[in-house]
């Protein structure tokens, strides 16, 4: 399975769509980790809850750009480097861990079944003109 993952460059139609699904719903729950962050480290006296708030709100924005920029090949790799951000962010807030988990799930499922709808979709507009 890992095989037929796509880790750079453009996926066909409903791949991009999946992975921006994906990412795009991704982009509020980091947002949301990222006020979380912000108000455990306050309410804790950390004197970093504001950059916990400020990397947390650029890592939201990476998600965007990468759902909006599936279409180049670089989208992709983007995507996967938001994953392991995601995964990355639980240092500061754990529960991030499941989160980030279960988005890597939701978008190697994404980029496998895309491929794979449109593979099929290939197949069945060649044998049928």
């Amino acid at each position: 399975m890992i095989g037929t993952l796509l880790v750079h460059g453009v996926g066909e139609r409903m791949t991009r769509r999946f992975a921006g699904i994906v990412v795009g719903s991704q982009t509020l729950v980091v947002f949301f980790g990222a006020l979380v962050a912000y108000a455990i480290g306050k309410s804790q006296g950390n004197t970093d809850h504001t950059a916990y708030l400020f990397v947390g709100i650029a890592l939201a924005l990476v998600c965007l750009v990468a759902a909006g920029n599936l279409r180049r090949p670089w989208g992709v790799t983007v995507g996967w480097i938001v994953q392991i951000l995601t995964i990355a962010s639980s240092v500061v807030v754990p529960m991030m861990l499941i989160v980030g988990v279960m988005f890597l799930a939701l978008w190697i499922l994404a980029l496998s079944q895309g491929r794979k709808m449109d593979r099929l979709t290939r197949t069945y507009l060649r044998d049928h003109p």
